[in-house]
């Protein structure tokens, strides 16, 4: 048995596995609502043996994408298409789980293929009147062809956190096994982290406790709604990766929070305030494979709070030492899985958990008998 392929329960879930999909926004919703391609996309990561498939960044509000082509799940006509990804995703064995986003300052861009730049005109009329307005805990643009944002008022800070719950609403509605809330890469719950862009001068900015206020007000708020048998997951960036920025130790803390208001796993990843990324728990130098890793191994370790692990985890054999040395209870497989959707069934061979005789006992029956017959050939005539 390798670690990698043993079971994990998460309250009253199981994992078949501690392989996970992370999620990676497609950019290819209209007006937040799942199609075709997402029910293929994620489909293909339910058959190739995933414990759990991660669906993208799910806009809380539709100011709230990134893109015009994010999900979202800020209206009740979207629940539907999402529920027919996790029923097939749940039919193939596997757990599902959705990320749920709110942009912040870094909303109402273009789609990446197309240039990733500011919205044009004809793009903000689709907004109406109101356009597509930008929030953040201040208002400080995150590059200089990005919208100005508007620092949010007091009173709007509970109709955010109200989104955030509703949308968990939701995707209970739509048969969801976990809720991941993203507070990391420079979106709105993280941006009120940092003292790099909440410059507030209220209960919501200042030093550590009151930056950190509303992002655990939503979480807690969050896990109140979301069924206490289903785990929640966040992820956090370990570090901001620019001068002035959140610190490692501030991670620890609010792991340590996180933990309390009843975070069942977080999911470690770095940078995004400033669109860079530190390789180590240290910061600064290159990246390299697993660069990541030492965030999870010190969150697990430091918080008693289960992590897991994303970025440059490439090779089965590096995702199962991870696992085995207690650096992680999850591993994250991302732009890898879109390389090969299978990863899962191919970590199992190369990491020897199959019978030589029908090596293929565990892939979807549609496939592994066949496959099987063949290897049977294959075998006989050596």
């Amino acid at each position: 048995m390798t670690h990698l392929f043993s079971p994990l329960r998460l309250r009253e879930l199981t994992l078949r596995n501690r392989i996970a999909i992370s999620p990676m926004c497609t950019y290819s919703a209209t007006d937040g609502v799942a199609n075709d391609f997402h029910l293929a996309h994620y489909g293909r990561f339910a058959l190739g043996g995933a414990g759990l498939v991660m669906l993208e960044a799910t806009a809380t509000a539709p100011e709230g994408r990134i893109s015009h082509g994010d999900l979202g799940l800020w209206d009740d006509a979207q629940i539907e298409p999402l529920a027919r990804i996790a029923s097939l995703v749940k039919a193939q064995g596997g757990a599902v789980g959705i990320q749920l986003c709110h942009a912040g300052r870094k909303a109402a861009r273009q789609r990446p293929w197309h240039g990733n730049g500011p919205l044009g005109a004809e793009d903000l009329a689709l907004r109406g009147e109101s356009g597509w307005p930008l929030v953040s805990p201040s208002a400080i643009p995150f590059g200089a062809d990005y919208e100005t944002p508007s620092a949010l008022e007091e009173t709007d800070i509970s109709a955010v956190m109200q989104q955030f719950v509703d949308a968990a609403g939701r995707a209970n509605a739509a048969g969801f096994d976990v809720v991941e809330l993203h507070v990391a890469h420079g979106f709105l719950l993280h941006s009120f982290m940092s003292p790099v862009t909440n410059h507030r001068e209220d209960a919501f900015g200042g030093d550590f406790q009151e930056r950190h206020r509303f992002p655990l007000q939503v979480v807690a708020a969050v896990r109140q709604a979301w069924p206490a048998d289903h785990p929640l997951f966040a992820r956090v960036s370990a570090l901001d990766g620019v001068d002035g920025g959140r610190s490692f130790d501030e991670t620890l803390a609010f792991s340590r929070e996180l933990g309390r208001v009843g975070v069942d796993v977080i999911d470690c990843s770095s940078g995004g305030i400033g669109g860079h990324s530190a390789s180590t728990a240290g910061g600064g130098g290159p990246r390299s494979y697993g660069f990541q890793l030492p965030y999870a191994e010190r969150i697990r370790r430091e918080t008693g709070v289960a992590s897991m692990a994303v970025g440059l985890i490439t090779e089965p054999e590096l995702a199962d030492s991870a696992i085995a040395d207690g650096r992680a209870d999850l591993i994250a497989i991302g732009r890898q899985a879109l390389v090969n959707p299978n990863w899962p069934l191919h970590a199992e061979a190369a990491l020897g958990r199959h019978d030589p005789a029908a090596p293929f006992q565990n892939w979807p029956e549609q496939y592994g008998w066949w496959l099987n017959g063949r290897q049977k050939i294959i075998n006989a005539m050596r």
